[in-house]
């Protein structure tokens, strides 16, 4: 039984891990709200701040309570993840380029040149 017991916390995590995961993600948020509020760096500073702690904060929740990694017993959800962020890019990155394609197709063309004053 008790075998059985920590098979099954190796594959959903433990208290100690969930808790971690939690007071990491706590610490980014705060660190996060502190730059805006707090004005602390200039505006594009600030804004590669937040996306690298946006990035660092997601890789936090994937591992710590979604349980993807390498090891043995998460290396299925991981690959299945991976291939679902890789449909998504493809359906997201195919669906901007046709909208591109489409509003560049569909303007009506000019006969005069903008900023001429005929």
């Amino acid at each position: 039984m008790a075998n059985r017991r920590h098979a099954h916390e190796d594959d959903h995590g433990s208290l100690r891990s969930h808790l971690t995961g939690y007071v990491l993600s706590l610490v980014l948020t705060f660190i996060s709200f502190g730059a805006v509020m707090g004005e602390l760096l200039p505006p594009r500073a600030g804004l590669l701040m937040i996306v690298t702690l946006c990035i660092v904060q997601l890789l936090v929740q994937l591992v710590f309570f979604l349980h993807l990694g390498p090891r043995k017993g998460q290396r299925g959800n991981t690959a299945i993840f991976a291939c679902t962020v890789f449909l998504i890019a493809i359906v997201v990155s195919g669906s901007l380029w046709v909208m591109h394609n489409a509003n560049l197709n569909m303007m009506p063309m000019q006969s005069v040149p903008v900023g001429s004053s005929r």
